[in-house]
């Protein structure tokens, strides 16, 4: 997960904002994907891990995301996964962090 997270970093790092993101669809397909890898790994999480770290981490919604990506690929709005980039990813990214140690 942290890899990917990574990735989505490194893809959107020289845009400014989800206009410019959005209009580089290699930059796009690219962090999608690897929120969809996200959202897979939830998948092979042990119950136990995810019992244990779901008031630090909304795992639902980190596997609703991938489901809306895979799904409903074109309805995705840029400025939300703009947002997501910008303001969820660093929060994980720091969750999942924690939770390694």
């Amino acid at each position: 997960m942290l890899d990917a997270i990574d990735k989505i970093k490194q893809y959107s790092l020289s845009f400014t904002s989800a206009d410019d993101f959005w209009d580089d669809p290699q930059a796009v397909d690219a962090s999608l994907m690897n929120f969809i890898v996200i959202g897979e790994m939830v998948e092979r999480l042990s119950d136990e891990l995810i019992e244990a770290s779901i008031a630090e981490i909304n795992w639902p919604q980190i596997k609703n995301f991938r489901n809306i990506l895979a799904h409903n690929y074109f309805g995705v709005d840029a400025e939300e996964v703009w947002q997501i980039i910008h303001n969820s990813l660093p929060k994980l990214e720091l969750q999942l962090k924690k939770l390694i140690k």
